[in-house]
């Protein structure tokens, strides 16, 4: 299923392109964000927009934050939350998560004024090869929290863009008027009450070879068939090996921000966290290196051959 879709108002107002803004993440902040808005957008999902100049100042898709949960009782760790809209001209970010508990039964019953404790931005961003015009975003579920500031993002810079959603049903589509007017978006449900019949991953074929590079965030079997998707097609896929001289120039640190530049396919990692700060080694994953990667430090975003997919992390 294609859509298109007045845009909406809540949408991030226009700013300079992204590339002419720092590449490198900004510096975390401790900032007091005051709630602007709050709306159940699916049954049990929720859409908050808060004001937090000093925090959106410099973050990047990709990126997230990690919020201070209630009045203290008993509520002790922090929420991580995807940077879902970024605009650093209104010093606005909004965040989309699911009710699953007692914090973030807490988020909901917060009204317009009320402010909250904000960590952020916090891991490391999705990294845009320069030569990207072509660019694909894959959400499973929940998962378009994590990408769906790269829209934005590429849209500025000036970049086609094409999403892939899937989720179960019709009642757990991301609504379309919430994404900018530009996006190609396209569903796949597993019941085939909305959009293609199957998983998301099914779609994938119809765009690999328009799309210069892929981005993607849901749940772990569905990263894990990416992976094995982009890994199986690697020679031919995507932007990275246009330009480049055989055996020539300085080696590229695997994980490092060039590296993942170079990747056909980025995927924002979505593991549980308690610090979020890399202290408490609580959201590991294995490399294919044999090393752990910390999802708050290393992560969230790695590029998809740089985790061992079956480690059994």
């Amino acid at each position: 299923m294609t859509t298109t879709r007045a845009r909406d108002p809540s949408q991030p107002t226009a700013r300079a392109p992204a590339s002419r803004l720092a590449r490198e993440p900004a510096s975390i902040r401790l900032a007091g964000a005051e709630l602007l808005d709050s709306r159940e957008i699916l049954p049990g999902q929720w859409l908050q927009a808060y004001r937090a100049p000093g925090l959106v100042a410099g973050a990047r898709a990709g990126q997230f934050v990690h919020v201070r949960t209630g009045d203290y009782s008993g509520l002790v760790l922090r929420r991580p939350f995807s940077f879902n809209t970024i605009d650093p001209v209104a010093g606005t970010l909004t965040i989309h998560f699911r009710t699953v508990g007692r914090g973030t039964e807490w988020f909901t019953r917060l009204r317009p004024g009320d402010r909250v404790d904000m960590l952020g931005p916090l891991g490391r961003p999705f990294e845009v090869d320069p030569r990207t015009r072509h660019i694909l975003l894959i959400a499973g579920g929940l998962g378009m929290a994590g990408v769906r500031a790269l829209a934005d993002e590429a849209i500025r810079d000036g970049r086609q863009v094409t999403l892939l959603f899937g989720g179960a049903g019709a009642r757990d589509v991301y609504p379309s008027s919430l994404l900018p007017d530009e996006v190609e978006y396209v569903v796949a449900t597993d019941d085939g009450s909305v959009g293609h019949r199957g998983f998301v991953t099914d779609l994938v074929a119809d765009y690999e070879a328009w799309a210069d590079q892929a981005f993607a965030c849901g749940p772990l079997p569905m990263l894990r068939a990416l992976a094995g998707l982009a890994a199986s097609r690697r020679r031919r896929l995507g932007v990275a090996s246009l330009g480049r001289k055989r055996g020539g120039g300085r080696p590229i640190p695997a994980g490092s921000a060039q590296a993942r530049r170079r990747a056909f396919l980025q995927v924002s990692m979505e593991q549980n966290m308690g610090c979020a700060v890399g202290a408490c080694l609580g959201c590991v994953v294995m490399s294919t290196a044999g090393t752990p990667q910390r999802v708050c430090r290393e992560g969230p975003v790695f590029a998809s051959d740089e985790i061992a997919w079956e480690g059994g992390w």
